[in-house]
Protein backbone atom coordinates (compact mmCIF):
# COMPACT_ATOMS: atom_id res chain seq x y z
CA UNK A 1 0.00 0.00 0.00
CA UNK A 2 1.23 3.53 -0.70
CA UNK A 3 1.92 5.65 2.37
CA UNK A 4 -0.83 7.87 3.72
CA UNK A 5 -0.33 11.48 4.71
CA UNK A 6 0.66 12.24 8.28
CA UNK A 7 -2.27 13.66 10.27
CA UNK A 8 -2.16 17.40 10.83
CA UNK A 9 -4.78 17.78 13.58
CA UNK A 10 -2.13 18.92 16.07
CA UNK A 11 -0.43 22.23 16.83
CA UNK A 12 2.71 21.54 18.90
CA UNK A 13 5.37 18.90 18.25
CA UNK A 14 8.43 17.79 20.20
CA UNK A 15 11.22 16.21 18.14
CA UNK A 16 13.51 14.06 20.31
CA UNK A 17 16.98 12.98 19.19
CA UNK A 18 20.12 11.52 20.73
CA UNK A 19 22.67 13.87 19.14
CA UNK A 20 23.02 17.16 17.28
CA UNK A 21 22.65 16.47 13.51
CA UNK A 22 20.33 13.44 14.00
CA UNK A 23 17.27 15.52 13.14
CA UNK A 24 18.97 17.10 10.13
CA UNK A 25 19.65 13.71 8.55
CA UNK A 26 16.08 13.72 7.18
CA UNK A 27 13.51 14.75 9.77
CA UNK A 28 14.31 18.46 9.43
CA UNK A 29 12.65 18.57 6.00
CA UNK A 30 9.38 17.54 7.66
CA UNK A 31 9.95 20.07 10.44
CA UNK A 32 10.41 22.84 7.87
CA UNK A 33 7.15 21.79 6.21
CA UNK A 34 5.30 21.87 9.53
CA UNK A 35 6.63 25.24 10.67
CA UNK A 36 5.91 26.76 7.25
CA UNK A 37 2.31 25.62 7.80
CA UNK A 38 2.06 27.36 11.17
CA UNK A 39 2.89 24.46 13.48
CA UNK A 40 5.04 24.95 16.60
CA UNK A 41 7.99 22.57 16.87
CA UNK A 42 10.49 22.20 19.72
CA UNK A 43 13.69 20.12 19.79
CA UNK A 44 14.93 17.93 22.64
CA UNK A 45 18.46 16.48 22.51
CA UNK A 46 19.50 13.78 24.97
CA UNK A 47 23.22 14.59 24.58
CA UNK A 48 25.38 17.37 23.20
CA UNK A 49 27.16 14.98 20.82
CA UNK A 50 30.46 15.62 22.56
CA UNK A 51 31.91 12.22 21.59
CA UNK A 52 31.11 12.65 17.90
CA UNK A 53 34.07 14.64 16.53
CA UNK A 54 37.24 12.66 15.87
CA UNK A 55 40.30 14.42 17.26
CA UNK A 56 38.24 17.05 19.12
CA UNK A 57 38.05 16.56 22.91
CA UNK A 58 34.52 16.30 24.33
CA UNK A 59 34.89 19.51 26.34
CA UNK A 60 35.49 21.39 23.09
CA UNK A 61 33.19 19.37 20.84
CA UNK A 62 30.08 19.66 23.04
CA UNK A 63 29.74 23.46 22.80
CA UNK A 64 30.53 23.40 19.07
CA UNK A 65 27.84 20.86 18.37
CA UNK A 66 25.29 22.61 20.56
CA UNK A 67 25.85 25.88 18.71
CA UNK A 68 25.60 24.14 15.34
CA UNK A 69 22.32 22.48 16.39
CA UNK A 70 20.79 25.76 17.51
CA UNK A 71 21.71 27.44 14.21
CA UNK A 72 20.43 24.44 12.29
CA UNK A 73 17.11 24.47 14.16
CA UNK A 74 16.63 28.18 13.46
CA UNK A 75 16.88 27.54 9.71
CA UNK A 76 13.73 25.37 9.85
CA UNK A 77 11.80 27.67 12.16
CA UNK A 78 12.59 26.06 15.54
CA UNK A 79 13.56 28.49 18.29
CA UNK A 80 13.36 26.26 21.37
CA UNK A 81 16.12 23.64 21.66
CA UNK A 82 16.66 21.83 24.97
CA UNK A 83 19.60 19.58 25.91
CA UNK A 84 19.32 16.97 28.66
CA UNK A 85 23.10 16.55 29.14
CA UNK A 86 23.22 12.77 29.14
CA UNK A 87 26.64 11.43 28.20
CA UNK A 88 27.14 10.91 24.48
CA UNK A 89 27.73 7.32 23.40
CA UNK A 90 26.45 5.55 26.50
CA UNK A 91 22.71 6.25 26.64
CA UNK A 92 20.88 3.51 28.52
CA UNK A 93 17.20 2.69 28.00
CA UNK A 94 16.12 2.75 31.61
CA UNK A 95 14.41 4.71 34.36
CA UNK A 96 16.89 7.62 34.44
CA UNK A 97 16.49 8.44 30.74
CA UNK A 98 12.76 7.81 30.83
CA UNK A 99 12.35 10.17 33.78
CA UNK A 100 14.21 13.00 32.07
CA UNK A 101 12.29 12.51 28.84
CA UNK A 102 8.95 12.36 30.67
CA UNK A 103 9.76 15.60 32.49
CA UNK A 104 10.63 17.27 29.19
CA UNK A 105 7.42 16.05 27.55
CA UNK A 106 5.51 17.56 30.48
CA UNK A 107 7.36 20.87 30.02
CA UNK A 108 6.84 21.10 26.26
CA UNK A 109 3.29 19.64 26.24
CA UNK A 110 3.24 18.38 22.65
CA UNK A 111 0.38 16.72 20.78
CA UNK A 112 2.91 15.04 18.46
CA UNK A 113 6.19 13.43 19.59
CA UNK A 114 8.70 12.62 16.85
CA UNK A 115 11.89 10.58 17.04
CA UNK A 116 14.24 8.85 14.65
CA UNK A 117 14.36 5.22 13.57
CA UNK A 118 15.79 3.09 16.37
CA UNK A 119 16.00 -0.47 15.05
CA UNK A 120 19.32 -2.33 15.38
CA UNK A 121 20.19 -1.85 11.69
CA UNK A 122 19.14 0.55 8.95
CA UNK A 123 19.38 0.47 5.17
CA UNK A 124 19.19 3.61 3.03
CA UNK A 125 17.24 3.13 -0.23
CA UNK A 126 19.38 1.38 -2.82
CA UNK A 127 22.19 0.53 -0.38
CA UNK A 128 23.39 -2.91 0.68
CA UNK A 129 24.36 -4.29 3.15
CA UNK A 130 22.66 -2.68 6.14
CA UNK A 131 24.39 -0.34 8.57
CA UNK A 132 24.48 -0.93 12.31
CA UNK A 133 22.42 1.68 14.13
CA UNK A 134 23.94 3.69 16.97
CA UNK A 135 23.46 2.21 20.44
CA UNK A 136 22.32 5.68 21.54
CA UNK A 137 19.62 5.75 18.86
CA UNK A 138 18.34 2.36 19.95
CA UNK A 139 18.24 3.30 23.63
CA UNK A 140 16.62 6.66 23.01
CA UNK A 141 13.86 5.46 20.72
CA UNK A 142 12.45 2.88 23.10
CA UNK A 143 12.73 5.32 25.99
CA UNK A 144 10.79 7.96 24.06
CA UNK A 145 7.90 5.54 23.54
CA UNK A 146 7.90 4.67 27.24
CA UNK A 147 8.25 8.28 28.37
CA UNK A 148 5.12 9.39 26.55
CA UNK A 149 3.11 7.10 28.85
CA UNK A 150 5.22 8.08 31.86
CA UNK A 151 4.48 11.77 31.27
CA UNK A 152 0.79 11.13 31.81
CA UNK A 153 1.06 8.86 34.85
CA UNK A 154 1.15 10.60 38.22
CA UNK A 155 2.49 7.50 40.03
CA UNK A 156 5.54 6.93 37.84
CA UNK A 157 8.39 9.31 38.80
CA UNK A 158 6.31 11.06 41.50
CA UNK A 159 9.36 13.18 42.29
CA UNK A 160 8.82 15.19 39.08
CA UNK A 161 7.49 18.67 39.73
CA UNK A 162 6.21 19.27 36.18
CA UNK A 163 2.46 18.96 35.72
CA UNK A 164 1.61 15.65 34.09
CA UNK A 165 0.72 15.68 30.41
CA UNK A 166 -1.55 13.17 28.68
CA UNK A 167 -2.09 15.24 25.55
CA UNK A 168 0.20 13.35 23.16
CA UNK A 169 -2.04 12.19 20.31
CA UNK A 170 0.62 10.66 18.06
CA UNK A 171 4.16 9.32 18.21
CA UNK A 172 5.95 9.37 14.84
CA UNK A 173 9.11 7.30 14.35
CA UNK A 174 11.23 7.99 11.29
CA UNK A 175 11.14 5.23 8.66
CA UNK A 176 13.25 5.21 5.48
CA UNK A 177 11.97 1.98 3.91
CA UNK A 178 8.28 1.45 3.07
CA UNK A 179 6.90 3.96 5.58
CA UNK A 180 3.17 3.69 6.35
CA UNK A 181 2.90 7.50 6.63
CA UNK A 182 4.72 10.37 4.98
CA UNK A 183 5.10 14.14 4.81
CA UNK A 184 5.47 15.72 1.38
CA UNK A 185 8.60 17.88 1.67
CA UNK A 186 8.91 18.95 -1.96
CA UNK A 187 8.92 22.63 -1.05
CA UNK A 188 11.48 22.34 1.74
CA UNK A 189 14.42 20.44 0.24
CA UNK A 190 16.65 23.50 -0.01
CA UNK A 191 15.76 24.52 3.53
CA UNK A 192 16.67 21.04 4.78
CA UNK A 193 20.01 21.19 2.96
CA UNK A 194 20.77 24.58 4.49
CA UNK A 195 19.82 23.30 7.93
CA UNK A 196 22.17 20.32 7.74
CA UNK A 197 24.98 22.51 6.34
CA UNK A 198 24.97 24.44 9.64
CA UNK A 199 26.75 21.41 11.14
CA UNK A 200 29.86 22.63 9.35
CA UNK A 201 32.63 21.64 11.76
CA UNK A 202 31.07 18.22 12.25
CA UNK A 203 30.68 17.51 8.52
CA UNK A 204 34.17 18.76 7.69
CA UNK A 205 35.57 15.95 9.82
CA UNK A 206 33.47 13.28 8.09
CA UNK A 207 34.60 13.83 4.52
CA UNK A 208 36.84 15.90 2.25
CA UNK A 209 33.77 16.75 0.16
CA UNK A 210 32.47 20.32 0.57
CA UNK A 211 29.89 20.66 3.34
CA UNK A 212 27.17 21.78 0.93
CA UNK A 213 27.77 18.71 -1.25
CA UNK A 214 27.58 16.38 1.75
CA UNK A 215 24.41 18.04 2.99
CA UNK A 216 22.67 17.67 -0.35
CA UNK A 217 23.69 14.03 -0.70
CA UNK A 218 22.36 13.22 2.77
CA UNK A 219 19.06 15.03 2.24
CA UNK A 220 18.65 13.32 -1.13
CA UNK A 221 19.26 9.94 0.48
CA UNK A 222 16.67 10.55 3.17
CA UNK A 223 13.93 12.24 1.13
CA UNK A 224 14.18 11.27 -2.56
CA UNK A 225 12.05 8.31 -3.69
CA UNK A 226 12.66 6.11 -6.71
CA UNK A 227 9.87 7.85 -8.61
CA UNK A 228 11.35 11.29 -7.92
CA UNK A 229 9.03 12.41 -5.13
CA UNK A 230 10.30 14.09 -1.98
CA UNK A 231 9.01 12.74 1.29
CA UNK A 232 9.92 12.01 4.89
CA UNK A 233 8.50 8.69 6.04
CA UNK A 234 7.17 7.75 9.45
CA UNK A 235 5.67 4.86 11.38
CA UNK A 236 2.87 6.27 13.47
CA UNK A 237 1.67 5.18 16.90
CA UNK A 238 -1.20 6.48 18.98
CA UNK A 239 -0.10 8.41 22.04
Amino acid sequence: MPPTRMPDDWQRALVVAAHPDDIEYGLAAAVATWTAGGKEVHYLLATRGEAGMAGVPPAEAGPIREQEERRSAAVVGVTEVEFLDHRDGVLVAGPELRRDLAAAIRRHRPELVVTGYFGPTWTPPGVSPAYLNSADHQALGQSVLDAVADAGNEWIFPELTEERWSGVQYIAVGELTDPPHEVDVSDQVETAVASLAEHRRYLELLSDDPVDVQARQIVDMSTLTEDGRRRVGFRLYWG
